[in-house]
């Protein structure tokens, strides 16, 4: 049998990137996948479809995880679609990465939006099922920045970290319901945003890395998987850092 057999999943901004890796993963493992972006992209779309052929359920969601109202009606729809949120993935995110002497308040407020008002909008969206089922799994994605800051990321780096904050209070809230609610920090993962770094940049990252090199979304994706299943019933409040031991 697989991991996530008979689950649903809910994957917030799965177009590409990690979370298109973990929708595909999860998927793999048997959980019916219901993806969202901010808008209708045919790379969105052919995620589902992919999912699909792995003999799943899967279904892609046009919302914006930053407002509160879109939230609420997209787990109806998820709800009303699949029966039932399982497992819960906040992945959604952006940068507008410049030092704080020249950030723009529009710039702080569109990432904490995105980053860390989201996650409160779709916890909230998915808490009365959850509870009504009495199990769940939801899954942060943070960042190592959260944890040891950035220079020139003060915005991204507050929303990470707070929603490390939010992942332990929720934990705390939600453990005798059976819920259980951890956070991802990748470190330097391996993407198309960071394919447009120079090769000397990749190279001198990766040499400060006690693994020396950079993660792949596989990698994180193997760490939802982990989160997302029975395999982790017993951990809860936590958060596991991907990082190639980057912040040992």
């Amino acid at each position: 049998m697989k991991l996530l057999e008979g689950k649903t999943a809910l994957i917030t901004g799965a177009s590409r990137g990690i979370g298109k890796t973990i929708a595909i993963r999860l998927a793999a493992e048997g959980a019916n996948i219901a993806i969202t972006n901010i808008v209708q992209e045919d790379d969105f779309c052919a995620v589902a479809k992919e999912c699909e052929e792995l003999g799943v359920k899967a279904r892609c969601y046009v919302s914006n995880a930053a407002n509160f109202e879109e939230s609420q009606k997209l787990a109806e729809e998820v709800l009303e679609e699949f029966g039932s949120i399982d497992i819960l993935v906040n992945n959604a995110g952006i940068t507008r990465d410049t030092l704080l002497m020249r950030m723009t308040e529009e710039q702080w407020d569109q990432v904490l939006e995105v980053n860390l008002k989201s996650v409160f909008n779709l916890t909230k969206a998915v808490l009365r099922p959850m509870m009504k089922q009495r199990s769940g799994s939801i899954i942060n994605m943070s960042s190592v920045v959260g944890v040891s800051g950035n220079a020139g990321q003060s915005n991204y780096s507050a929303s990470k970290a707070g929603i490390i904050g939010f992942t332990k209070s929720v934990a705390k809230e939600l453990g005798s319901r059976s819920i259980r609610c951890n956070a991802i920090a990748p470190g330097f993962i391996l993407t198309d945003m960071t394919d447009s770094l120079p090769e000397d940049v990749k190279k001198e990252w990766a040499e400060k890395i006690p693994l020396k090199r950079g993660g792949t979304p596989d990698d994180v994706a193997a760490a939802t998987l982990f989160l997302a299943s029975d395999m982790s019933g017993y951990i809860t409040g936590q958060v596991i850092n991907v990082c190639g031991g980057m912040l040992t």
